[in-house]
């Protein structure tokens, strides 16, 4: 990947930090639909919102025929807000996918009548007291897990994820004391699962589906389609992939006697790359023998770095338009008051200088892949206003979002 860019889907970026400020987010709603076009095998695609979780892209999705996960109140909110139905549609365009309920969440799902997901057998008795006589799908952990990172594995006993495969029988059961009918199951290990995991989880979830039965109408797949971050990383074989879940699907339909849906639920897989985080360099220093780009972006903008040492892919767009530029190792950093506002760090906190060419203040620095637990995983750490969303599509930028104001943040403050 050139190290220089001057244009993100064909609009000069220069303008666009002209237009809308820096820091901001931008996606590009071409790659969006070119990544929902690759899963169109499946019966559903389902995305998990809480990747980016703005109105514009909900609804981007919604227009596509993409239905919506939803792990929160606020996330069923949204999607309603998107155009998203409530209701026990077949199949659901909302789904409630949780390890308990706040009082919040379960409110609304009972009064809305959204489906629900149940990934603690809790869920399943507290539902049923309020809501007897529908039916639920299950979110089983199937005792083990993988992820890019520790804190992404969402299998196995120390994932807090799920309903521990050894306790299939008893929510059985405590379906039953609710007239409660288990009508899919879902599983989900971690992000960036490869095919030998797969062939594991599908092999357990064809176990878990026989346990419970024939009122099983559908199995999902599940996110974790895993993302190139670096040049050379591999791509998905999404035809391997859904190969795959079809034939669990096609014997657990072969055995219970009707169609069995297959689902499938990405997040970052639909925006990562759609996305990228634009921020100003605003000083050019040298320590020791460390050269840093300090950027008027923080990891309150993007914190998969600090939170997992993920690595972003960037380059640098000068801001008088050269085409060429003499390259250096440098660190990225943010304007924070944190050691740890890096973003050229891995996993633990390491420092990991960066092959960028020569910045001067003024230029900006473009982080790649940034469409996914980007913007949603923001915060108003040392005071610092959200930033502004713009999607761009069909050649025109749209503000999505406007960015925070100083008097936003402290509108909700009271002084008594």
């Amino acid at each position: 990947m050139p190290n220089l860019i001057h244009q993100i889907a064909g609009l000069p970026i220069t303008e666009l930090a002209q237009q809308f400020g820096t820091p901001f987010y931008v996606y590009d709603a071409a790659v969006i639909r070119e990544r929902i076009m690759q899963l169109a095998s499946f019966d559903v695609v389902r995305y998990a919102q809480k990747a980016c979780s703005n109105l514009a892209i909900l609804d981007l999705m919604r227009k596509h025929e993409v239905l919506v996960d939803a792990v929160s109140a606020g996330e069923i909110h949204r999607a309603l807000a998107a155009g998203y139905q409530a209701g026990f549609n077949d199949p659901p365009e909302i789904i409630y996918t949780a390890d308990i309920f706040d009082q919040e969440a379960l409110d609304k799902v009972v009064e809305l009548e959204i489906p629900v997901n149940c990934g603690s057998p809790d869920m399943i008795s507290q539902y049923g007291q309020r809501a007897p006589g529908k039916s639920i799908t299950l979110r089983i952990n199937p005792g083990f897990g993988h992820g890019h990172s520790q804190k992404t594995n969402t299998g196995g006993e120390q994932s807090k994820h799920g309903i521990w495969h050894e306790q299939l029988e008893d929510c059985i059961e405590r379906a039953a004391e609710h007239n409660l009918s288990i009508a899919g199951l879902h599983m989900h290990i971690g992000s960036g699962t490869d095919m030998e995991h797969l062939s594991q989880v599908s092999a357990a979830m064809e176990k878990a589906a026989m346990t419970v039965g024939s009122s099983i109408t559908s199995i999902s797949a599940g996110g974790g389609l895993p993302t190139p971050y670096r040049d050379g990383d591999e791509t998905v074989d999404i035809a391997a992939y859904y190969e795959q879940w079809d034939k669990t699907r096609s014997r657990l339909a072969k055995e219970f006697g009707h169609h069995v849906s297959l689902e499938i639920e990405p997040g970052r897989f639909l925006t990562a790359e759609s996305g990228w985080l634009v921020t100003e360099v605003r000083a050019v220093k040298k320590m020791g023998g460390n050269n840093f780009y300090l950027v008027d972006a923080g990891f309150n903008n993007l914190a998969r770095p600090i939170m997992y040492g993920s690595y972003h892919p960037m380059q640098l767009c000068p801001a008088d338009g050269a085409t060429e530029r003499g390259e250096q190792a440098v660190v990225v950093g943010g304007p924070l008051c944190e050691s740890g506002d890096i973003f050229t760090q891995e996993e633990g906190g390491f420092v990991s200088p960066r092959s960028l060419p020569a910045a001067e203040v003024g230029d900006y620095v473009v982080i790649g892949c940034a469409g996914a637990y980007g913007y949603t995983m923001s915060s108003n750490y040392n005071s610092k206003p959200l930033c502004a969303e713009v999607l761009i599509d069909g050649g025109t930028a749209h503000l999505i979002r406007e960015r925070q104001t100083l008097d936003d943040l402290i509108r909700l403050e009271r002084i008594p």
